[in-house]
């Protein structure tokens, strides 16, 4: 007999998003704890378990009718289960399917968040009946999952898809949070965006509605876009010019059917998608010009509907 329900968990920096789901992919509840980091983040899966039994009390349901807890974690994974190294947790080596195994007495199925986010959209999102992806997610970073044929690449030691961290400037000078200079990430995040705006308005003298806002963010650069603002208009082409000429050369590996650009920055919606796609188109190889491009459908949701579809799979 098929088990009935699905834990998807999927854990950032400052929350623990957990999902409560039937097996044909119905989110039934969803919530968030703290991602409590002190000590290493040594209680975070503590946390997570006791909030999984929490709700299977709650709902009177027997671990014998769960099917597992998939697991999204920001960080590479190995074929094991195993995490090395996540920064925005405090976690060096730590053996995530063990201990969350041990601690709940479920079957447990871990992945990277972006590999994850992708196959949430990939299963019931933006993606939804395409097999080869790729999905970006523009957010503080810029995270990256790559699925062919229905299948993650998450590579040798779970780097795959790290497309966040390809060079696209040799003359950088200021290090990226990886250590290395010039990537994606610098320029195409949220915080990479309005590191280019200062850059821009420190350089130049012209007249712009950028430069009178406190706190600049990402956000405030697409709406001055909108608004017809020729700095800010002049800002999203570069960044989408980045990003678009990026893609066109992961696709001339992986060739995909659909692009789903997702994170905090994809809210910025058509100027976004359609700039990306322009730059793409001019950069890319005469096969993959094709390629379509998708918003992400799933929001924040993502990361828990990907770990239910590893879980699942």
């Amino acid at each position: 007999m098929m088990k009935k329900y699905a834990f998807g968990v999927d854990i950032g920096g400052t929350t623990c998003k957990i999902g409560f789901f039937d097996t044909n992919g119905t989110l039934l509840d969803k919530w968030e704890i703290k991602t409590n980091t002190e000590n290493n983040g040594e209680s975070i899966l503590s946390d997570v378990a006791k909030a999984v039994d929490n709700k299977l009390a709650q709902e009177a349901i027997s671990k014998d009718d769960v099917q597992g807890i998939g697991i999204g974690v920001p960080g590479p994974v190995d074929s094991q289960g195993v995490v090395h190294r996540c920064v925005n947790l405090g976690w060096g080596v730590v053996n995530v399917a063990e201990e969350l195994g041990n601690l709940t007495g479920l079957k447990i199925k871990v992945g990277n968040d972006a590999n994850v986010a992708a196959l949430g959209e990939m299963w019931q999102g933006g993606a939804k009946g395409s097999k080869d992806v790729i999905m970006v997610t523009l957010g503080t970073g810029v995270g990256g999952g790559i699925i062919v044929d229905g299948k993650v690449v998450a590579g040798f030691n779970g780097a795959g898809g790290e497309i966040g961290h390809i060079t696209v400037n040799n003359d950088e000078i200021e290090a990226c949070n990886c250590g290395q200079y010039g990537c994606l990430e610098q320029y195409t995040s949220a915080t990479g965006i309005v590191r280019l705006a200062k850059r821009k308005l420190a350089k130049s003298t012209e007249e712009t509605s950028i430069r009178e806002i406190p706190n600049l963010t990402a956000k405030d650069v697409f709406d001055a876009a909108k608004a017809g603002d020729a700095i800010a208009i002049g800002l999203v082409d570069e960044v989408c010019e980045i990003l678009g000429s990026t893609l066109s050369n992961i696709a001339c590996v992986v060739n995909p059917e659909i692009i789903v650009i997702g994170g905090g920055v994809s809210k910025a919606g058509d100027i976004l998608l359609d700039n990306i796609k322009k730059h793409f188109v001019e950069t890319s190889f005469m096969a993959c010009r094709e390629t379509k491009f998708a918003l992400a459908g799933l929001g924040n949701d993502a990361g828990m509907y990907g770990c239910v579809e590893m879980l699942l799979d």
